[in-house]
């Protein structure tokens, strides 16, 4: 078995069976922000966690069973992610309107999209540089947030760098030292135009 294999069981087991996700949705409110979304926020009525997205498209790598996708209105969105979750989780992206495909971001061919979010997905690829050459490849600008100069673990094949991602999305991303909403550490974030 792979390093990324053991990964992805290692994520698997870490989702279960997807019914309790209030900590990664409160960690991604929190990369929302330093992706830029804020300026989308609004409050419906009965939450005050959504995005109104102005009928852009945007391709989510990597957002398993609870995509930022989810909190957004106008919106042609679809998310990729190689875990096969419970069938219910599929059934609510299919009710949101939301295209799921179940494979690696590094095989994933699609183009048109407006945008691309990338957030604490890099970790779990099996190749980070070719994720990012597709996301490029898919749409026109990318959202980032990822975390960096973490050591590698059973779940995080790779580690990651401000150099390296600087280099890869040929930008300059921020750096910041988290501690909040159940994020600490150091956090690599930024909007990158696709070459």
């Amino acid at each position: 078995m792979t390093d990324w294999k053991r990964a992805q069981e290692w994520e698997r087991n870490w989702w279960g069976n997807c019914a309790n996700t209030y900590g990664e949705e409160e960690k991604q409110l929190l990369y929302a922000e330093k992706m830029g979304l804020n300026r989308f926020k609004f409050h419906d009525g009965k939450s005050p966690y959504n995005f109104d997205l102005s009928g852009i498209s945007v391709l989510d790598f990597g957002g398993g069973p609870c995509s930022l996708l989810l909190k957004c209105r106008n919106v042609r969105g679809a998310v990729i992610d190689p875990l096969d979750f419970p069938e219910w989780v599929r059934m609510r992206y299919q009710l949101a309107e939301i295209e799921f495909f179940c494979e690696t971001a590094e095989g994933f061919n699609g183009e048109g999209f407006d945008e691309a979010w990338l957030y604490n997905v890099l970790q779990h690829v099996i190749e980070p540089e070719q994720v990012i050459r597709n996301a490029k490849k898919a749409a026109k600008l990318l959202r980032v947030f990822e975390w960096i100069d973490t050591p590698t673990n059973e779940g995080h094949p790779h580690a990651l760098s401000e150099r390296w991602l600087n280099t890869i999305l040929d930008g300059e991303g921020k750096v910041e030292q988290l501690a909040e909403c159940s994020c600490y550490g150091r956090a690599y974030y930024g909007i990158f135009i696709a070459q």
